[in-house]
Formats: structure tokens, C-alpha cells, sequence
């Protein structure tokens, strides 16, 4: 039996659903795709159920209808300023035995055995490197004699609350979550290549109410935020500026908007229709490049200065690789990589078979990238060191991903 992945991207813009089969030839195969505008949901965090709930069965009855399979389960994005996260060690006693599986179970559980507030869930336990009896940069320590492992390890928490209405608008739709997957992971599946995570790199996913970030160093992941900014402040100030409408200012954003004031040229103009005019106007689109960016400036600059609190950004020769809707926007990589001081490329998903028109852009890696990361996770007993150190042990208290069983429909 084939084995069908699914995963729905719940964004503050839209709503994605794609189901996957997995094939020898090619990794994954889109076999659907349920894409619909998000309701209810702002910066990340749902604020009204029904809306939302509503949303996300448009979405998934979509991918089932292109897919012909009914979706019982799936991975879950979950993004919003109420992710946090915390690095922390476990200890494993091994006495000058060969280190087995008990072993590193047993460090990882040391290492998630942290003081957590009641009102915080545990979303990811990942695996940052192993030492063995004081040696540092063990990547698989497993069938090493020592008597001393310990393992680092990033735990990302949410809020339990906005985690079990993220759950309870899911399972509205009658899909069971196999695992909650933060967006800026996901979205490294799709868009980042090895070599990049392991020379050091950082990935930032920027949609519509957030903007999400992942490090990467010696190829694990080392540090996770979000920031509450996105495209839609971009959106926000396009409509003070020009008395528009907020559907019109993301329109206009789309279609003539531009980050870099100076590669519009000066006799570029386009017509709009604002608050209190009987007629269209016309607006000099660099009147329009000057707006949108002033915010990208400030936006990569917060974004800066969370790379810098976290202390790792001397150890980003590969830069940062920007993707998610908002990096569609011309010029985006230039004004970030001259506030970030490093290399900027914008990334999509790519290799892709099947049902995938929609699918190359930007906006749609975090969806793309829940289906590899649904893939690794599957072939974990084939590839436990790169996998695990990347997602972390899944044993601890996730189980492993199962497959995802698909009915045809009649």
C-alpha cells in the first residue's frame, strides 16, 4: 500500500491542505490541494472558532475532493508570538558500555524534564548534538563506548490554550493532528539545502501576521522565534497612506508594490480609487515603493535584533533565506540583506510532481515542507541520526508519524 501524507498550513492569510503520495522515484507526488482564504485567524492565533473551524473544512474538503481520498489525519503549522523555546541538557549514565537507543532515550527525557508553566505545551524536543564523556560534536553516538552521554536539546513550547483551539478547530473538520510542526521548521524541509544548515544559515518564513525564524548550525536546529509582523502591516500602511481600502491596498501591494524606492522609476504611475474620491487617481509608484519600504526596513531590522540576542549570528556564512508570501515582494532580499549585513536569497519549494501550479511560490513552502517533514519522519528507522537529531527523538511523547490512511471516496 502507498503510503499518503497530508498537511494543512493554518496561516493568517490562508488556509492550505495538500495530500502526498510518497513514491520510489519521486519523494513525494501533490495528489491534492484545498487552498482558501483563513477566517477567524490573526497573527497566527485563532480569534474566532467558528470562522476558523469553518476555513479549514472549506480547505480540507478541497484537497479531498482533487485527491479522491478522504483525510482522517495530518501534520498541523502552528506559528504566532506565544511560540517560545529554551535549550536544555540530559544525562545518561553508560558506564563504559556500548551506548544503545535506551541510552539516548534516556538523555533526551533528562533533557525534557524541564520546569514548564502549566499553561505552556511542548511542541518540539530537538536533538542539538551529542558528547561523550566530555567530547563535544558526537553526531551519532550510538554503538560508542563511554560512560558519560549527554544531549542538548531545543524544546519550543506554545500556549496549551491557543494550541487546543488550534486542535479543536482541526478536529471540527474530522481530522485527527498527528503532530504540530512550527512553521519556520516546515518550512526549512523545502526550502534549505544541507550544505546551508550545515555551514550555518537562517531560514524566515514571512506571511501575512508573522514573521517565523529557525537557525541552523553543524546542521540541527539551534534557535526559534516569531515575530508578530508580516505582510499584512505592509498592507496596513499601504491603506493609511493611500486612503484605500485593506482588500484594494493588498491588491495594489501585489501588483505594483516594490522594497526598493530607488528601482521604480520616477514616471511609473498607476490609478486607484481612495476613500472620498468620485474618480480614480493617479499615485506614483514610488510614492508606493517609499511606504512599503520604510516598514520592510523596520521589519528585517527587529528581525536582526533577534538574531543578535540570540548569539549565533557569527555563525551565518550562508545567510538567511527568506520565503512565505510576503517574500514574493520585489526587492525584498536586497533591503534585507543591507539591514541584516549578510547573504539574502528569497526560496520556494521545488522538485515538485503532480498538482503543483499553485505551488511554486513562496507562500506555499510551509505546506510543501509538513509533507518532507512527514516523509523523514516516516524513514526515521532507516536514517535515525540525521532525522532525529534534526526533528529530535519522536519517541519522547510524540510517537512515531503512522501513516496516513486515506478511503476513496464514492
Amino acid at each position: 500500500m502507498e503510503e499518503i501524507v497530508v498537511g494543512i498550513d493554518v496561516g493568517t492569510t490562508k488556509i492550505c491542505t495538500l495530500v502526498g503520495r510518497v513514491e520510489e522515484d519521486n519523494p513525494i507526488r501533490i495528489m491534492g490541494v484545498g487552498i482558501e482564504p483563513s477566517d477567524g485567524i490573526r497573527k497566527g492565533i485563532i480569534v474566532d472558532l467558528a470562522a476558523a473551524t469553518q476555513a479549514i473544512a472549506r480547505s480540507v474538503k478541497k484537497a479531498e475532493s482533487t485527491s479522491g481520498l478522504e483525510i482522517t489525519s495530518a501534520l498541523v503549522s502552528i506559528a504566532g508570538a506565544h511560540v517560545s523555546s529554551v535549550n536544555s541538557r540530559g544525562v545518561s549514565a553508560v558506564n563504559g558500555k556500548v551506548i544503545e537507543q535506551y541510552d539516548l532515550d534516556h538523555a533526551m527525557e533528562q533533557a525534557r524534564a524541564v520546569a514548564i508553566p502549566n499553561d505552556r505545551e511542548i511542541i518540539h524536543v530537538i536533538q542539538r548534538g551529542f558528547s561523550v564523556d566530555g567530547q563535544d560534536g558526537i553526531r551519532a553516538p550510538r554503538g560508542m563506548h563511554g560512560y558519560r552521554l549527554e544531549v542538548e536539546a531545543h524544546i519550543i513550547t506554545a500556549s496549551a490554550a491557543t494550541v487546543d483551539n488550534l486542535r479543536h478547530c482541526v478536529g471540527a473538520s474530522g481530522v485527527k493532528i498527528q503532530e504540530f510542526v512550527l512553521n519556520p521548521l516546515a518550512s526549512g524541509e523545502a526550502v534549505l539545502t544541507e550544505q546551508e544548515r550545515q555551514m550555518g544559515v537562517a531560514v524566515c518564513d514571512i506571511g501575512g501576521g508573522t514573521a517565523d525564524l529557525a537557525i541552523y548550525v553543524n546542521g540541527d536546529v539551534w534557535h526559534t522565534m516569531v515575530l508578530a509582523v508580516g505582510g499584512n502591516h505592509i498592507t496596513q500602511d499601504i491603506a493609511h497612506g493611500l486612503r484605500l481600502p485593506f482588500a484594494q491596498a493588498e491588491e495594489v501591494k501585489k501588483q505594483q508594490g516594490h522594497a526598493v524606492r530607488g528601482e521604480v522609476g520616477l514616471e511609473e504611475y498607476f490609478s486607484v480609487r481612495p476613500f472620498g474620491e468620485d474618480k480614480p487617481v493617479q499615485i506614483n509608484r514610488q510614492e508606493l515603493a517609499e511606504i512599503i519600504e520604510a516598514r520592510v526596513s523596520e521589519t528585517f531590522g527587529l528581525i536582526l535584533q533577534e538574531v543578535k540576542r540570540s548569539g549565533y549570528d557569527g555563525l551565518l556564512p550562508a545567510g538567511m533565506v527568506l520565503t512565505g508570501g510576503t517574500s514574493a515582494l520585489p526587492g525584498i532580499s536586497r533591503v534585507a540583506s543591507e539591514v541584516l549585513g549578510m547573504p539574502v536569497r528569497v526560496a520556494q519549494p521545488e522538485n515538485l510532481s503532480g498538482l503543483v501550479d499553485r505551488l511554486r511560490s513562496p507562500a506555499y513552502s510551509t505546506g510543501v515542507g509538513l509533507l518532507q517533514w512527514a516523509l523523514s519522519m516516516q524513514d526515521e528507522d532507516t536514517s535515525i541520526g540525521r532525522d532525529r537529531r534534526r526533528k529530535g527523538e519522536s519517541r519522547m511523547g510524540f510517537g512515531y508519524i503512522k501513516k496516513i490512511v486515506g478511503r476513496i471516496l464514492p
